[in-house]
């Protein structure tokens, strides 16, 4: 693989600098060769009201997400596990983006709005002609959510037995319940809320399920005034007796790494119980219905092209049952964190880590500024895949807080 010059410049990045993702990123500069980034902490940014960066300077942002006192300044939260306070955290974090000046820029604050805002990801999305659950809460202009009343009329009015409840600003499950409901009426809620005797909600590493609708009511109608995203629940494809679903991370537009992720239960995230699955076998799940891998990719790559000014994104895949079909459930602007899984063949990033394949996205620019966006050479997909046997699985304690980026 042939690598351009270094750029003139030196690589920053905004993030907390004991984070793991700051010092994956790093490392990554280092191993190219590069001088270490300047780190700058987001702690920093919040308190002072924002950063200068050099003209030369490339700017890399990273999640705010695992720091207690950053969650504080974003959210008022003086327990990090507790859920409430996206709305503000949104409102705060965006602020926070638009004040960082100079530097030539990975992220785009307003592509960062709307990655972070569910309802305006899903419109434009839809927009672009991307395959994305239905929804009734999709775009700016859509009716507010104000509680359990409301998400129980647009069951009924849209004909949704089965949805997904979100947290407009939330990631990494915040907040999130699969809701069902019969015929007869009985309601029941999965979802990793934990809802305490006084009302307060808190984020768990622990899935239960809500059997009585004055409780799913409860935690909806507290969730609301944050803001609340709908979605019709598309049924899944399974892998070995365990629903399935994918995060691919697409680089400067390039489809570069994938991992499958499975689970007993509707929520696959991997803090919250869900595994690796098998790249081959879904490879061969999808052949075997007729349908195409590099359709999966391609689609995923249709979904970050929605963000052009955005150098990487994570798009979860959702695989339809029968793996003939394909549908984005969300996009997310902090998705690789994937220690070690190195880049699919054919991507142009074989052999490299998420941070390494943006690292060299951004030394092969031609002319870069502040507003190009960066790019990968288009090579063809490949039908195959590395494994994903190396990853390794951070460990939280069982009351977790929002990071708002993780897989």
């Amino acid at each position: 693989m042939t690598q351009a010059q270094p750029p003139a410049g030196r690589f920053a990045v905004v993030g907390n600098p004991e984070n793991r993702r700051v010092a994956l990123f790093a490392d990554a500069v280092r191993a190219a060769g590069l001088p270490a980034p300047r780190v700058v902490p987001w702690a920093a940014v919040l308190r002072s009201g924002g950063a200068h960066f050099a003209a030369d300077e490339i700017v890399r942002l990273d999640s705010p997400g695992e720091n207690p006192e950053v969650d504080r300044l974003l959210r008022d939260a003086q327990d990090p596990t507790r859920v409430e306070g996206s709305a503000r955290w949104y409102a705060r974090f965006t602020r926070a983006t638009r004040a960082l000046r100079g530097g030539l820029r990975l992220d785009d604050p307003g592509e960062l709005a709307v990655l972070f805002d569910k309802r305006r990801c899903h419109a434009t999305l839809a927009a672009a002609d991307v395959p994305v659950p239905r929804s009734p809460t999709s775009g700016a202009a859509a009716a507010p959510v104000r509680g359990w009343d409301d998400v129980r009329a647009l069951m009924r009015r849209h004909r949704m037995p089965r949805l997904f409840v979100k947290l407009a600003h939330g990631s990494s499950a915040s907040g999130v319940l699969a809701v069902e409901s019969s015929a007869a009426g009985r309601v029941r809620a999965t979802t990793s809320v934990e809802l305490a005797p006084d009302g307060a909600l808190f984020n768990s590493l622990k899935v239960r399920r809500y059997e009585q609708e004055r409780d799913i009511a409860a935690v909806v109608d507290a969730l609301a005034p944050d803001g609340l995203h709908l979605e019709r629940w598309l049924p899944k494809a399974s892998l070995r007796d365990r629903v399935a679903d994918l995060r691919i991370v697409v680089v400067a537009g390039r489809a570069t790494h994938a991992v499958v992720r499975t689970s007993g239960t509707p929520l696959t995230n991997l803090h919250l119980g869900g595994a690796r699955g098998d790249l081959d076998a879904v490879q061969d799940a999808v052949r075997a219905a007729g349908g195409r891998w590099t359709d999966a990719l391609d689609l995923c790559e249709r979904a970050a092209a929605c963000f052009p000014r955005t150098l990487c994104v994570g798009v979860d895949l959702l695989p339809a049952a029968g793996w003939r079909r394909f549908a984005v459930g969300e996009v997310n602007a902090f998705g690789d964190l994937l220690p070690r899984l190195t880049g699919l063949p054919g991507s142009g990033a074989e052999g490299l880590d998420t941070y390494a394949a943006q690292i060299a996205a951004v030394l092969r620019r031609t002319d870069p500024g502040p507003l190009d966006p960066p790019y990968l050479p288009h090579d063809a997909h490949d039908a195959h895949d590395a494994n994903d046997t190396h990853h390794q699985h951070h460990q939280h304690q069982h009351r977790t807080g929002t990071t708002h980026a993780s897989a």
